[in-house]
């Protein structure tokens, strides 16, 4: 095992347990916020999606704190990167998502940090080159720094078991995924008379079931478009990118101790041992 590229602390983790819990309440607000709290339908996602702006940003402060070295945050960089880029080769086709595999395999190689981290960031910058900057945008954010980071967690395992592992990993955060995001712009989606649109004030049960009748109605197709395409990109490539992310892991060695040595003692003219000075050449020759 590779020694993470970010080390959690364990004051972060009591951060990053509190931020899931602020986080699942800005997706579940249809079933926690009474109606007419907020004045407008409109409001209670804009006002989630702020408060989980804030959020990522005390938790990546967090991280930070608890220290990224420059090995880290270059590799941090050039994945995030990837990742801005084989977002568009994918979005917007039969729900075919080619950037959940990188996060994936990253997550489990570097880490729980690494990976919460590398959500934030990839959709970030993937969102600031395809122009799909809004309210949207903390949601997945906040929905993909956790599966990079749940993929940290996931059990130890070797060869063929691990990459199994991961693909079921991924197929299953596939689906998890697109029903978080689905909640964030469910209540105002579809015309109030539908059966499966949300109703203010109805009990939980009842709400509940509108919306998995939602879910499954429009967005089970797209879902498994993504739950596919993660099986099938890490089954396949799985094996050669964790072999080069342990590679390129290793040779980084992430946050490695630093040793200083004591100078080893020297000999002055006269004889005598003296520390901190070069020895004597054993081809010199004595006066």
């Amino acid at each position: 095992m590779t020694a993470p590229a970010i080390r959690l602390t364990p004051r972060v983790g009591i951060v990053m347990v509190l931020a899931a819990f602020l986080g699942l309440v800005a997706f579940f607000w249809p079933f926690v916020v009474a109606p007419g709290t907020f004045g407008s339908n409109y409001a209670p996602p804009l006002i989630f999606g702020v408060l989980l702006v804030l959020v990522l940003c005390v938790v990546l402060s967090e991280i930070a704190e608890g220290g990224i070295d420059s090995k880290a945050l270059a590799m941090l960089g050039v994945l995030s990167a990837v990742n801005a880029a084989l977002r568009p080769l994918g979005a917007g086709t039969a729900g075919i998502e080619t950037v959940f595999f990188v996060l994936v395999l990253a997550g489990r190689v570097y880490g729980p940090g690494f990976g919460f981290v590398l959500g934030c960031t990839s959709l970030f910058a993937s969102a600031l080159i395809t122009g799909g900057v809004g309210p949207w945008m903390p949601y997945q954010m906040f929905g993909c720094a956790f599966v990079g980071m749940l993929a940290g967690f996931l059990p130890r395992a070797r060869g063929r078991y691990e990459v199994l592992m991961l693909a079921v990993y991924g197929s299953l955060s596939g689906y998890l995924f697109g029903f978080l995001l689905n909640l964030s712009f469910w209540p105002f989606s579809l015309d109030p008379n539908s059966s499966i649109a949300y109703l203010p004030g109805l009990p939980f049960t009842e709400q509940w079931h509108r919306y998995l009748a939602f879910d499954l109605a429009t967005s089970l197709g797209w879902d498994t478009g993504r739950a596919v395409t993660n099986f099938i990109c890490v089954l396949l490539a799985g094996p050669a990118v964790l072999t080069t992310f342990r590679r390129a892991a290793r040779k980084a060695r992430f946050r490695a101790p630093v040793r200083f040595a004591a100078p080893a003692p020297v000999a002055d003219p006269d004889g005598s041992r003296a520390p901190g000075r070069p020895s004597k050449s054993p081809w010199t020759a004595s006066g």
